[in-house]
């Protein structure tokens, strides 16, 4: 396998596949071995799409032979997490009890991918029920415990730990993931890779498992922001089959938008209870960001955000399993702590969620005020590198606590971004993670690519 093609950007693969260096049946043959050698020691992989990728990548050459060309990612191979619905292949949740589980139909983001011609390679090993149960350790998923490339024995993230696995590994240029509470921020970090989670509505969530329908987001996982721009240009948009998703313009790289000089906001004690090396790659990066923009200090604001997220996303998801849960099913996922982890949920009251929403509207207003101020705000994504698969999350994680900034921009449903930073203990990669307001994606990726071009750490990968 040509080691050097696994960890090329989207550009520079289709600029070869134009300039016949290489088909994209190699190129398919190329990271459909890579997921099939590679993939399984990370437990990253639940279905290896061998014939629907070639046949996809055939068609893709046969048009570009043909100058029929339909933008960048024409093909370009991907994988996608494993609760967006793919006709006739296997969609499981990361679940035991739903590994038969197959639909008829493609989720939109998926026929969009294809509409733009990529070429699907696999579908990825995700956190069972996208965590929704309340798992507590790595080994929450019938494929195993996702391992980041970059230590055999540590986490690799949740929920969507194989999109970010196998973009770590160059067994696929990029992958689409989900979150809800930290679920494409999590593996991107810990893989050493860029994720990209959008605003609440951005990209149709039509044919994807609902974990809270008020709180779920999909979005891209690859090497860099430029890549995550390309791949949003394709999958986002309003989706007649979604009432949640919004008719706003998006366009990357985007018009008549140049950033000569950024204002980033910190907010004050950030890194007080984050790991050594944790701390130190956010100050090299603040230095990096002073490059281009200014950076200034503010007070975040001590407010519920976790207490209305959780609600929330405790009384959505009780709704959304209540038959799952009740058939007993639960009793068949494989982490322990799950397995009656969704019985707790059945008793929230009304008058509670209630409660919340209209709490987070008060909060999101407060967050929508303080984001106006600046082009992103910045924080470590996440206190610590991949904890240890044979510890617990509190058991490692416990003592490092920083602000609500992600719990916050998740239940206000505005985007952010993650960028590897650097390294830290035992060698694991460490993340830095820009947040703005609603429907300004561009801001982030303009800041975000502008970063990655004074800087080297995306280059960077895993001896795989």
């Amino acid at each position: 396998m040509n080691h050097d093609l696994s960890f090329q950007t989207i550009r520079e693969l289709g600029r070869m596949l134009r300039c016949r260096q290489i088909s994209a049946m190699e190129l398919a043959e190329h990271f459909l071995d890579r997921l099939e050698k590679i993939g399984p020691r990370f437990n990253a992989v639940v279905t290896v799409t061998r014939e629907l990728a070639l046949k996809q990548a055939r068609a893709a050459q046969h048009e570009l032979d043909c100058r029929i060309d339909r933008g960048p990612l024409h093909g370009i191979p991907y994988g996608a997490k494993d609760l967006l619905a793919t006709a006739g292949i296997p969609t499981t949740w990361g679940a035991a009890p739903l590994k038969n589980q197959v639909f008829d139909y493609d989720a939109t983001v998926i026929r969009k991918l294809r509409d733009a011609g990529a070429v699907l390679c696999a579908k990825l090993a995700m956190v069972e029920i996208a965590g929704g149960m309340g798992y507590r350790q790595a080994n929450a998923s019938f494929t195993g415990p996702g391992l980041t490339p970059w230590s055999p024995d540590s986490w690799s993230g949740g929920s969507s730990a194989g999109s970010g696995s196998t973009v770590a590994a160059g067994c696929v240029p990029f992958a689409i993931g989900s979150e809800t509470s930290g679920s494409i921020m999590t593996p991107a970090s810990y893989c050493g890779v860029t994720g990209l989670r959008p605003t609440y509505g951005r990209v149709s969530r039509h044919g994807a498992m609902a974990l809270s329908w008020t709180l779920d987001k999909i979005g891209p996982m690859s090497r860099t922001a430029d890549d995550c721009g390309v791949v949003m240009n394709a999958i986002a948009g309003r989706d007649t089959a979604d009432r949640s998703s919004v008719e706003r313009p998006f366009r990357y790289p985007p018009a008549c938008v140049e950033y000569r000089l950024f204002k980033f906001g910190v907010p004050a004690g950030v890194v007080e209870k984050v790991q050594l090396e944790v701390k130190a790659n956010f100050e090299t990066a603040l230095d990096v960001l002073r490059r281009f923009g200014t950076v200034e200090e503010f007070n975040f604001p001590d407010a519920p955000f976790g207490t209305a997220l959780s609600t929330i996303l405790s009384a959505e998801k009780a709704s959304a399993f209540e038959e799952f849960v009740a058939s007993g099913q639960v009793a068949e996922l494989t982490a322990p702590e799950v397995r009656y982890g969704g019985y707790a949920e059945q008793m929230i009251f009304a008058k509670d969620y209630i409660k919340a929403l209209r709490i987070r509207a008060v909060l999101n207003r407060q967050l929508d005020e303080l984001l106006s101020r600046y082009d992103a705000v910045l924080a470590p994504t996440t206190n610590t590198v991949a904890p240890p698969i044979a510890k617990n999350f509190a058991e490692y994680s416990g003592p490092y606590r920083g602000t609500q900034l992600g719990v916050a921009s998740n239940l206000a449903g505005v985007p952010a971004i993650s960028l590897l930073n650097g390294f830290g203990e035992r060698g694991l990669p460490t993340g830095l993670m820009f947040v703005g307001r609603a429907f300004e994606e561009h801001a982030l990726l303009a800041a975000a690519v502008s970063f990655q071009q004074r800087s080297d750490w995306h280059s960077q990968h895993p001896p795989v």
